[in-house]
């Protein structure tokens, strides 16, 4: 991911170019699957959106469920690659739907900052339909560049869910690929690269339970990207800091982030 976001920071300094997303910068889809863990029960599901088909793993537990979790992956691999972040939500009466949003896994097309957000709505309101969703209670968790994503649906369904879990959190994509740079294009950087959201701008407006997981030894999303989210968040927060590397709060102490996500719904 350095790399890719020093490319992009060559890129705009050597040349005189218009705001744009520069999208193909943030996302590295994986068509590799996983095995499956054998030990959770699962459905797969494709949903047909526009031109494309997204794939997803709907997780069960066992027995009822206790809630809902609609999973928005990272920037890189696929939703087999996050399993060991699901896992014990499931194990703890969690049943967790993991999208793979366009270009990942089985999935078709090309993710863009703009479709994967219109995805995301999408996969929402599907969920919403299911039969064994209804009666439920709904939240949302982001992992790394997916907390973009579950910030947006937050702010635009406050009233259908009861809480947001953002683990590696982004303020943006903006602020993302100015703090891979070097110090001289940061500038540049923040000119010429537009975010057409930002969890950041979102976090206000969302008025649920907001649970923000970081490492301050992350190397991959800088710490003070997920406090700037935890700063601006109004509601109810909690800033769950773990000594780790990226998204690995789930493998070092699954017990008690799993306590914490439930005292957002109780």
């Amino acid at each position: 991911m350095k790399k890719a976001f020093f490319l992009l920071a060559v890129l705009l300094l050597s040349t005189h170019l218009l705001k744009a997303q520069f999208d193909d910068k943030f996302y590295f889809p994986n068509k590799t699957w996983k095995a499956l863990d054998s030990s959770m029960q699962v459905e797969e599901v494709n949903l047909p959106v526009d031109t494309v088909t997204l794939n997803a793993l709907f997780f069960k537990p066992v027995g009822q469920p206790k809630a809902t979790v609609l999973f928005c992956h990272g920037a890189g691999g696929n939703v087999t690659f996050y399993q060991y972040m699901v896992k014990p939500l499931v194990e703890h009466g969690y049943q967790v739907f993991m999208i793979d949003f366009r270009g990942y896994g089985k999935s078709s097309g090309k993710p863009t900052h703009l479709n994967i957000a219109c995805d995301g709505q999408v996969v929402f309101d599907y969920l919403l339909g299911r039969p064994d969703v209804k009666g439920t209670k709904m939240l949302l968790f982001g992992a790394s560049i997916g907390t973009q994503v579950a910030t947006r649906l937050a702010r635009d369904n406050g009233d259908k869910i009861q809480a947001l879990v953002l683990d590696g959190a982004i303020s943006s994509f903006t602020d993302l690929a100015a703090a891979y740079a070097p110090a001289e294009q940061q500038a540049m950087i923040k000119q010429y690269l537009t975010s057409p959201y930002a969890a950041k701008t979102d976090i206000p407006f969302v008025k649920l339970p907001v649970l923000i997981v970081h490492s301050k030894e992350d190397k991959e999303v800088p710490f003070a990207l997920a406090e700037a989210v935890y700063n601006a968040a109004i509601g109810k927060k909690e800033l769950y800091i773990y000594s780790g590397t990226h998204l690995a709060a789930m493998k070092e102490n699954a017990g008690e982030y799993v306590n914490k996500i439930d005292r957002l719904i109780y």
